[in-house]
């Protein structure tokens, strides 16, 4: 059992994230603007507040021993600085604690680099469709591989609602018609929580699908 922080845990891939840490018997620190949707449980601690906040991050990973970042824009294909905002302020709270405890972090396939290697209909929607967004994610990867974070980016091709498989594959090494495919959420929270516990891919871009 480890104490596992995960923030923006309240939908989507965190809250599959909360109850995947919670059932695999862990002490779950869940930090988001909203804690309507967590489960009540004797080892789920709610924090309600921001992850671009310095003060809140600290309360949220006192004991944190490995630290999840699921954070979202739900449907929103809208510019944002949500990304960009939470790199600033993990950047300043690693400086000020000077943590080298993991962080895990959820971006998704066509960030960065990765993007180049879409086939071509979904490259089409990422140019018209998902571009601002995902300029977002780049830049807080970028951002964040450049500071003394102990960090892992976790990038998904398209996610479903389907439940867990456990059948997924990892890619570090990138190609042309690697067709990354889709994952459910269920399957990247699983991951995730099994990287906190032995985190194999520090410092590397885990693209992840079937």
């Amino acid at each position: 059992m480890m104490n596992i922080t995960i923030i923006g845990g309240s939908a989507g891939v965190g809250l599959k994230a909360v109850e995947s840490a919670l059932q695999r018997g862990h002490q779950v620190t869940a930090l988001s603007r909203s804690t309507a949707a967590y489960p009540q449980h004797p080892k789920l601690t709610m924090i309600k507040g921001s992850a671009t906040n310095l003060d809140d991050l600290k309360r949220a990973t006192v004991h944190a021993e490995a630290v999840l970042v699921t954070l979202g824009t739900g449907m929103s294909t809208k510019p944002t600085q949500l990304y960009t905002h939470a790199a600033q302020a993990l950047i300043q709270l690693q400086k000020e604690t000077e943590t080298q405890i993991p962080f895990i972090i959820l971006t998704g396939f066509g960030a960065g680099e990765s993007g180049q290697y879409h086939s071509f209909i979904m490259s089409l929607v990422f140019k018209f469709i998902l571009k601002a967004v995902y300029a977002n994610k780049t830049a807080m990867e970028q951002m964040i591989a450049a500071s003394p974070i102990n960090w892992e980016f976790v990038r998904p091709g398209l996610l479903t609602k389907k439940p867990a498989s456990g059948q997924y594959r990892t890619e570090t090494n990138y190609y042309k018609g690697m067709n990354i495919g889709s994952i459910s959420r269920a399957d990247v929270a699983e991951f995730m929580v099994k990287q906190a516990e032995n985190p194999s891919y520090l410092g590397q871009y885990v693209a992840l699908g079937k």
